[in-house]
C-alpha cells in the first residue's frame, strides 16, 4: 500500500535514548509528491506519543463535561426561580384559604348540610362544599410538590457545582501531564499562531450532552487508499471548503501514533506536495494560515493537536515549543501535522 503523510513528531528524546541511526530523508531533489519520512510512526518513544493523547483527550471531554454542567446549572437555576415564583403564589392562596377557614369558626360540612332550609339548599351547598374541597385540595398538593420540586432542584444544583470542581481539577491535572510530557522535546510556551482573521469552520456532529462520539477508521481517505474517520474526514473537507488545498495525506499504515487509527492528516506547505526542506516565503505563509485555522476551530472540529515549525498546540496548553531531530520531516516546517480525537 502507498505510504503518504508520515508525520514526523517527536523524534528527538527516541533517537537520543534509544541510540538511533541517523534518520534518512530525501534529498531536496527527490520527487515533491513525497510524504515526509519518518522511523516508521509519528516519531518520539510511544510513552511520550500516549501521554500527548490523553492529556490532550482528558482536556477535551473535561472541558466537555465542565460545560455541560453549567449549561444544566443555568438550566436548574430558571427552574428553581420559576418554581420560587409558584411558591410564593400558592402560599399566599393557602394563606388566604386559611383565613377563611378561622372565619368560619371552622365550619364543618355536617353543621353546613343540617342548617341547609330545603332539600334544593341541601344539594346546592353539599355541591359548593365539594368544589370548595377540591380547591382547597389542590392548592395545597400543587404547594407541596413545588416545595419538593424546589428542593430537588437546589440538590441538583449543588451536585453540578460539584462537578464543575471536579473537572476543573482534572484539566488542570491534564495540563500539567502535557507540561511534563513535553519537557522533553522542547515544552517552552512560544509565540504560536493565531488569527482572528481565520474562517470559521461548520461544526462537527456532537453528542446531546456535548461529547464527541465515537469514531473508527471506517470512510474512505480521499488522500490515500486508506481509511480515516468521519470526524478527521469532515476537517478535510473544511480545510478545502475554506480554500487549504495543496497535498494532503491522511492515513498510513503500520507504526504508532494516529495517522493509522484514521485520526491524522498531513498538509504540505509546499504547492507541489511535500518538500525535504523548510518552508519559506508564501509556502510557510500557507502552513500558517492551515495551522491557525485548525486551532481556531478546535473545539468546532474535535481538534486533538497541531504540530507546525517546531511548535506544538494543545487544548489547554497553547502553542509550545516543540523540537524534533533538525531535520524539516521531524521538526514538521515542511507540513503542518492535524491530529483528531
Amino acid at each position: 500500500m502507498h505510504r503518504p503523510g508520515r508525520c514526523t513528531a517527536l523524534l528527538v528524546v527516541a533517537a537520543v535514548l534509544a541510540g538511533a541511526p541517523a534518520l534518512l530523508v530525501p534529498t531536496a531533489g527527490a520527487p515533491a509528491s513525497a510524504a515526509p519520512s519518518s522511523p516508521g510512526d509519528e516519531g518520539g518513544t510511544k510513552k511520550l506519543r500516549d501521554a500527548l493523547e490523553s492529556a490532550s483527550r482528558g482536556h477535551i471531554e473535561a472541558t466537555a463535561k465542565l460545560n455541560s454542567s453549567k449549561k444544566r446549572q443555568s438550566q436548574l437555576g430558571t427552574q428553581l426561580k420559576e418554581l420560587e415564583t409558584r411558591i410564593a403564589t400558592l402560599t399566599q392562596e393557602v394563606g388566604v384559604i386559611a383565613a377563611e377557614t378561622y372565619r368560619r369558626g371552622r365550619l364543618t360540612p355536617v353543621s353546613a348540610l343540617l342548617n341547609s332550609a330545603s332539600p334544593q339548599s341541601f344539594l346546592e351547598r353539599a355541591a359548593g362544599l365539594e368544589m370548595i374541597a377540591q380547591r382547597d385540595d389542590k392548592q395545597l398538593r400543587e404547594l407541596a410538590d413545588s416545595l419538593d420540586q424546589a428542593t430537588r432542584a437546589k440538590n441538583a444544583i449543588d451536585a453540578e457545582v460539584r462537578e464543575q470542581q471536579r473537572q476543573v481539577e482534572i484539566i488542570a491535572k491534564k495540563k500539567k501531564d502535557a507540561e511534563r510530557a513535553l519537557a522533553s522535546v522542547g515544552g517552552n510556551p512560544s509565540g504560536g499562531l493565531i488569527s482572528a482573521n481565520s474562517p470559521l469552520a461548520k461544526p462537527a456532529p456532537r453528542n446531546s450532552d456535548g461529547s464527541w462520539p465515537k469514531e473508527s477508521c471506517s470512510i474512505d481517505d480521499p488522500t490515500t487508499n486508506g481509511c480515516i474517520t468521519p470526524r478527521t474526514l469532515h476537517a478535510l473537507n473544511q480545510a478545502k471548503a475554506n480554500g487549504y488545498k495543496r497535498h494532503t495525506s491522511c492515513h498510513r499504515d503500520g507504526g504508532g501514533g494516529e495517522h493509522p487509527k484514521g485520526r491524522a492528516c498531513d498538509f504540505s506547505a509546499a504547492a507541489g506536495g511535500f518538500r525535504n526542506v523548510d518552508a519559506t516565503g508564501g509556502d510557510r505563509t500557507y502552513g500558517n494560515n492551515v495551522a491557525a485555522f485548525y486551532v481556531k476551530n478546535a473545539s468546532r472540529l474535535g481538534v486533538l493537536y497541531v504540530i507546525w515549525y517546531r511548535q506544538i498546540w494543545m487544548p489547554g496548553n497553547g502553542w509550545r515549543a516543540y523540537n524534533g531531530n533538525g531535520d524539516p520531516a521531524s521538526d514538521h516546517t515542511n507540513h503542518v501535522h492535524l491530529s483528531m480525537l
